[in-house]
């Protein structure tokens, strides 16, 4: 009874540590931040947990590219585990990032509330449109860097003649794999956020669309980034869809403001203003 309590008059000095505004102090947006991330994490360590029964299905499906490698290169390609503790290594972090993947609604929705924490009744419907908008695209972002993946790994093992042989670091390899994938999955959720924070009033449609020179040059250095120098073609297999995710997110913003613009223009017409 106390606890319940104590917990009430903690609330309520929440509310009343406000400003008249409703704004927070720079405090409790620490709290604010440290309890989304809790929650974030919490729910991570949960798929993990279940990621952890998947690694063998995974490691089967990460070997493929590479055994296929050996196929078509007539050299032998192989994963290597160079230490005692390298198979275990790479099982847990392989668990994480289905961790990462299984939670992505949990932490997608801590993403977006701490970004945009004092929205009205009408903007909190964003939210669902986020999450079912970014959710998916976050998965398809995540197949198309699977995709592209054996195109990557073929056009690198290339290099390596007949006469010699691939042996892979399997830890080395995972990092790639997931760096291409996780990578990606995210940088295709980012244009949702360009339409959510337009939709709530932070970003306007004229700053969206007047900064597609940057957005492109990012793109682009993002694409090289996480695909191999001498893999030009994968880049632009990455960099065409998330051009043309940035190009719906200006028209969608752009539709956006302009029917918001029609309605201020009524209600100044009916009010004389």
């Amino acid at each position: 009874m106390a606890s319940t309590t104590a917990r009430g008059r903690e609330k309520r000095q929440g509310r009343q540590s406000r400003e008249p505004e409703g704004r927070m102090s720079l405090g409790q947006h620490l709290i604010e931040l440290r309890n989304r991330l809790f929650k974030a994490v919490v729910a991570v360590l949960l798929g993990a947990v279940g990621g952890w029964f998947l690694t063998p299905f995974v490691l089967d499906s990460l070997r493929a590219p590479v055994s296929e490698l050996a196929k078509v290169g007539g050299h032998t390609a192989e994963l290597n585990f160079p230490m005692i503790t390298g198979a275990f290594d790479l099982r847990l972090q392989i668990a994480i990032t289905i961790g990462v993947v299984i939670a992505s609604p949990v932490w997608l929705y801590q993403i977006w509330a701490f970004i945009v924490p004092a929205l009205v009744r009408r903007e909190k419907q964003y939210v669902w449109g986020f999450l079912g908008t970014a959710i998916p695209l976050f998965f398809a972002g995540c197949w198309f860097g699977w995709y592209v993946l054996p195109h990557i790994v073929g056009i690198l093992g290339s290099f390596v003649s007949s006469q010699d042989t691939s042996i892979v670091d399997a830890k080395a390899y995972y990092d790639f794999v997931i760096k291409l994938i996780v990578a990606v999955g995210i940088a295709f959720v980012l244009p949702v956020f360009l339409v959510l924070l337009n939709f709530v009033g932070v970003l306007s449609a004229k700053a969206i669309i007047k900064s597609w020179r940057v957005a492109i040059l990012c793109i682009l250095v993002f694409c090289a980034i996480v695909t191999p120098s001498a893999d030009v073609i994968s880049m632009f297999l990455l960099a065409v869809p998330m051009v043309v995710l940035y190009v719906a997110a200006c028209v969608v913003t752009w539709f956006h403001d302009r029917r918001l613009a029609k309605r201020q223009a009524k209600l100044d017409a009916e009010y004389g203003l």
